[in-house]
């Protein structure tokens, strides 16, 4: 088996950041081709890497170091007062863990998801190709979790489950369900998730203190930041 150190890596060249607009980004990449298993995996996690699809990544950036990894203790998660009314508000919610797979649904949901939350972003327009190649076919660990009202899909969150924890690697909803706040709900699920595993860590990806709409991921106390190759608490 491949180890860690043995690994090859790659770089693309400098491009446009895509959550920072005066800055160039680079992003290392884990050979394509190499056989990641889930042990190797969850290693690459625990070193500041994420998924998109079959890549595995980090920023790689020269000159900026924006982006920080996070990931929260699950054992030691503490609920806000608002996390607890978000919950109430969505009592009537039935969650279910199911394979990924794509749909008419599934895809419906995720287009009208990104038409109306991230129309000026590099996903739009939404096709389903992308769709299953995102989040269907990247790897064995993922795991699909339904949000209904009813019948009605309220949203999805993905996640791979790795050794010590989960990785949000996704979560998509229903715009005009915004009032419910299904991505909070998400991620307390995902916590709930985490601890009814006995496993350690919820992973977050990347979280940039300059931009805006990752400011959600660190409303969830303690937290931990990867900084110089170490996991620091934050409180």
């Amino acid at each position: 088996m491949t180890s860690l150190s043995e690994l090859r890596f790659f770089t693309t060249p400098a491009h446009d950041c895509s959550y920072l607009d005066d800055r160039q980004a680079i992003t290392l990449f884990v050979d394509p081709l190499a056989r990641i298993d889930t042990d190797m995996y969850s290693s690459l996690s625990a070193v500041g890497f994420r998924r998109s699809g079959n890549h595995i990544y980090r920023p790689y950036c020269q000159t900026c170091t924006a982006c920080i990894p996070v990931r929260i203790p699950v054992a030691k998660f503490q609920p806000k007062r608002r996390h607890n009314r978000v919950l109430n508000k969505n009592d009537d919610v039935v969650i279910k863990k199911v394979p990924p797979s794509v749909n008419d649904e599934y895809f419906g949901l995720y287009k009208r998801y990104i038409d109306v939350r991230h129309a000026d972003g590099d996903m739009y327009p939404a096709e389903i190709e992308q769709f299953e190649s995102f989040l269907v076919d990247g790897r064995p660990e993922a795991i699909f979790f339904e949000f209904r009202v009813k019948r009605d899909l309220l949203a999805i969150a993905v996640a791979d489950k790795l050794n010590d924890g989960l990785s949000a690697i996704y979560t998509f909803f229903d715009p005009e369900k915004e009032g419910r706040s299904p991505g909070v709900l998400a991620v307390l699920h995902l916590i709930r998730e985490t601890q009814r595993l006995k496993l350690d860590y919820l992973y977050l990806g990347y979280w940039i203190k300059q931009c805006h709409k990752m400011n959600y991921k660190m409303d969830y106390k303690p937290t931990e930041l990867y900084v110089n190759n170490h996991w620091i608490p934050v409180y």
